[in-house]
């Protein structure tokens, strides 16, 4: 019996034995060489797999960076320049440099500004409490509030101002990944260039009603009356479905159309405040001048005169 016992074992053993033999053969013979490049880009980028650059993680974008017979349009958003050259360094080509792109909140609507009419008791889910109803406010294109950009990103840019109801975004975090865009189920949150000094100009409102409907939802809702691109020289705005959009590609930042704004809409941070609008010069009263009394002449005078 113990023979028995003995033989299977080893008979177990050298069968083991010639499998992974076997295994190693066929591994050896089928691997797939990885470029070693490859791991240099991803101790190099930030490693948080946002999805930013589109690609599931940031080892997705490095493998695709060493791969990609052309790299154009391939590259990391939360990434410097700096980050981005060094690794066209890596891979022996030139990576033009981007501009740095930051999220910015497209809703005006404060607690001030756009009333509740109703309340809102269950998950504290955006994307939940989108498929349920419009919102607790009169605006059905407004921020729910719920936090769902703020528990999509990665790198505590975002944050919801308690006293406003509103994301507020820090600019010193935020690198532009979109993840916090891509969470919005209200389409809310953009993503636009960081702007020379961070200053940037946008129409913070999406709503899409007509300007009476969307004033009386909220106060500072953009109305669609078009002041704003008829002061534009550089035809940057346009309106469309009544709410206006700034193309950041073509604004110059002179910020005629924030101060045509009837409802504070257009929004301009870390711009200094615009200077007051002249006052209008008062016309001079007109001097009245006494005139002379009209002497009634008479047909019998008239006749005396002319017989004379």
């Amino acid at each position: 019996m113990n023979e028995i016992v003995l033989y299977s074992v080893i008979a177990l053993g050298v069968l083991g034995l010639v499998l992974a033999v076997v295994l190693y053969i066929v591994a050896q013979k089928f691997k797939v060489e990885e470029d070693p490049r490859i791991d240099q880009i991803v101790e190099m980028l930030p490693g948080a797999n946002c999805g930013g650059c589109g690609f599931p993680g940031c080892r997705g974008l490095a493998t695709a960076l060493v791969t990609a017979p052309n790299i154009e349009g391939l590259r990391c958003p939360v990434s410097s320049n700096e980050v981005m050259q060094q690794i066209g360094v890596v891979l022996g080509q030139e990576i033009k440099a981007a501009a740095p792109k930051i999220a910015v909140v497209r809703c005006n609507g404060t607690c001030q500004n756009r009333p509740k009419t109703s309340k809102y008791d269950g998950a504290q889910s955006c994307a939940f409490a989108a498929t349920l109803f419009a919102g607790e406010t009169g605006c059905s294109y407004g921020c729910l509030g719920c936090g769902d950009c703020v528990a999509a990103c990665n790198w505590g840019a975002i944050s919801i101002n308690n006293e406003t109801g509103l994301p507020e975004v820090d600019q010193d975090k935020c690198g532009g990944c979109g993840a916090c865009a891509r969470s919005c189920p209200k389409g809310v949150i953009e993503i636009r260039n960081k702007g020379p000094k961070d200053r940037r100009i946008f129409v913070s409102c999406v709503n899409k009603d007509k300007g009476a409907v969307a004033r009386k939802a909220c106060t500072a809702a953009c109305i669609g009356c078009g002041k704003c691109a008829k002061v534009c020289a550089f035809e940057a705005i346009t309106i469309e479905n009544n709410v206006a959009y700034i193309d950041y590609n073509k604004c110059r930042l002179c910020r005629k159309c924030a101060a045509e704004c009837p409802t504070g809409a257009i929004h301009t941070p870390n711009f200094p405040p615009l200077p007051p609008k002249p006052a209008a010069t008062p016309a001079e009263p007109k001097i009245a001048t006494a005139e002379a009394p009209k002497v009634e002449v008479s047909e019998q005078s008239k006749t005396d005169n002319t017989n004379a």
